[in-house]
């Protein structure tokens, strides 16, 4: 009979960590602790990107406890989600296509593609994983154009820290994924752990660039200013952004 979609490992996709190793209600016992990570960003972002990280760190949090078919599915379409929001409110105007002529306009053509690939995600949730992780390509490319145009020191540092710990990141999610019987062998079998912690702190980045940027499209009469907390001198820092008058040219 085919198991409950609700039941422990009827997921499609079992991670490199072994299961109930730690305790016997979680089953990938790092993985799901790791997957808290996302709660201590709930305080950067603005407040209508709030609901959808929440979201996001329960449900990793249900899939890695459970293994189940539903707990994969909440995990990733959360994750849609989420970057649905983040396009709709701060994707450049100057990049929407030609078609598209307001914000509302591109709202609706993020709401109906989200929905379409919520919809496809139910024939084959193995492949989500790999879809999400590409629109990361596409998030580099809008950042490499914005890059262009600017000259601020301290915008391309934060560039290079955000991908620096995107590279990271994905670098253990693929060899979690790829090179699991090699990590089991040698007993190590936790990066898909390391992957929440790496792509954390590389949104801890990106955020505030995002936001850098929207200013400068947004609020023309404010010049952005990056800062970090609690000195620009520590390897790890919390970024910020203060706003100043007059605006000039970046």
């Amino acid at each position: 009979t085919m198991p409950s979609i609700f039941s422990y490992q009827s997921a499609e996709v079992d991670w490199c960590e072994g299961n109930f190793e730690r305790s016997t209600i979680i089953a990938e016992y790092y993985n799901t602790v790791n997957g808290t990570t996302l709660f201590s960003f709930l305080l950067l972002p603005p407040l209508n990107f709030l609901l959808s990280l929440l979201l996001a760190g329960i449900f990793s949090m249900y899939f890695h406890m459970t293994l189940s078919y539903v707990g994969q599915l909440l995990d990733e379409l959360s994750i849609l989600w989420t970057l649905a929001v983040a396009y709709s409110f701060w994707y450049p105007k100057v990049y929407f296509p030609r078609c598209i002529k307001s914000r509302k306009h591109f709202f609706w053509l993020s709401g109906v593609t989200t929905v379409i690939s919520t919809l496809m995600s139910f024939i084959k949730p193995a492949f989500n994983a790999y879809a999400l992780n590409c629109i990361a390509f596409h998030l580099l490319y809008l950042t490499w154009c914005e890059l262009k145009k600017c000259n601020d020191k301290r915008v391309h540092r934060m560039a290079a820290a955000m991908v620096v710990w995107w590279v990271l990141a994905i670098s253990s999610w693929i060899s979690d994924r790829w090179l699991c019987g090699l990590w089991q062998a040698i007993n190590f079998p936790y990066f898909h752990s390391f992957w929440h912690v790496l792509i954390a702190m590389s949104l801890l980045y990106c955020c505030p660039l995002v936001i850098y940027f929207d200013v400068n499209y947004e609020m023309p009469s404010f010049k952005p200013k990056l800062g970090y907390w609690p000195s620009d001198s520590w390897p790890v820092v919390v970024p910020y952004i203060t706003l100043e008058e007059p605006h000039k040219q970046c």
